[in-house]
């Protein structure tokens, strides 16, 4: 039983951790969208040409001259970086744009930029590489790599409180603890700020906003843009910093809706969010570990196992759609009264 809690249950939180990450920062650039009233199932594509173009600047970057490459070393991977923030916020922009300036429907642009986004990755990296899409793996320099925290090494042989410093909470990237962070940040900036405030606003009542004085267009703009930069920090996780670094076909695998799902679970609060996403993450990772489960009465297949996130989005979807109670602003234009 010992050897399961600190072995077992600690590799699976491990993973949860790493699984969630980018669930958890697209969670919290949905939750900036509808907050402000903007729906936008368009994170799944924000996502995907994020780690688009995270893992193909980064390779780019990092190859020698000869072979066509810009050869920039250890700055590889932050050109990556931006490069993935970059085309997630060109993406978000153009939904801002459809959505706010034309007040077109926001349900159909998201749909659109998914669809766009999943052509367009595999185009453009089939032009540049000539890998089927993808992009080459990366090497050293070219994707974040674990960082060893203060004292893990010492504290490893600790019972518990060692074991948990070392294995689960050193030893991750950049990107993970950057995550976390911008949980806390989110908190702050939705209850201890103005811009918070009136952003929780528009998505309540943008007339009323708008009475005040205050531009209902640009509060939805800059939720966009923060939307923009967190799609593009979650889907840069993916190509930089996963153990096969690099971009592959439809690699987000449906994660910016099960995002979406536990941005539902967790009713657009930045903590329950965290929350949320931290449990999908432990269902991929149980799923991963364990191929095939024996209840005794039934074996459960691996196929079965690998679906634990999406059967349990269908359980949320399902049972908390209904309890829980999205912006009431939400997916209606704002037409200004004259």
């Amino acid at each position: 039983m010992m050897d399961f809690l600190s072995n077992d249950l600690l590799q699976l939180s491990d993973s949860a951790v790493r699984n969630a990450i980018p669930l958890l920062l697209a969670c919290l650039a949905g939750l900036y969208s509808e907050r402000a009233g903007i729906f936008d199932i368009g994170l799944e594509g924000k996502m995907l040409v994020a780690a688009f173009a995270a893992g193909a600047f980064s390779a780019i970057a990092g190859m020698p001259v000869a072979d066509g490459g810009w050869d920039m070393g250890a700055w590889s991977v932050w050109i990556g970086l931006g490069a993935a923030i970059i085309a997630s916020t060109m993406f978000s922009m153009i939904h801002a744009f459809a959505s706010i300036t034309l007040r077109g429907n926001q349900l159909i642009s998201g749909v659109a930029i998914n669809f766009f986004a999943a052509g367009i990755t595999v185009l453009i990296g089939q032009y540049w590489f000539r890998m089927g899409g993808q992009t080459p793996q990366l090497r050293e320099g070219q994707r974040f790599e674990p960082i060893t925290l203060p004292f893990a090494e010492s504290l490893k042989d600790v019972p518990v409180i060692g074991e948990i410093y070392h294995q689960l909470i050193s030893g991750h990237n950049i990107i993970v603890y950057m995550g976390f962070v911008i949980v806390a940040l989110t908190w702050w900036v939705l209850y201890r700020t103005r811009f918070g405030l009136r952003m929780r606003a528009v998505g309540e009542n943008p007339g009323a906003v708008d009475t005040a004085g205050i531009s209902v267009v640009k509060l939805r703009y800059s939720a966009l843009i923060i939307t923009g930069i967190l799609c593009g920090l979650a889907g840069a996780y993916l190509s930089l910093g996963t153990a096969a670094a690099g971009f592959g076909k439809d690699m987000t695998a449906g994660r910016g809706f099960i995002a979406l799902a536990a941005l539902i679970f967790a009713k657009w609060k930045p903590i329950s969010a965290m929350g949320a996403t931290l449990l999908f993450g432990m269902l991929e990772a149980i799923g991963n570990k364990y191929q095939t489960v024996d209840l005794g009465f039934i074996v459960l297949p691996g196929q079965f196992m690998q679906a634990l996130p999406y059967i349990l989005t269908v359980v949320i979807l399902a049972g908390f759609v209904g309890k829980a109670i999205p912006p009431k602003a939400g997916g209606e234009p704002y037409v200004k009264e004259r």
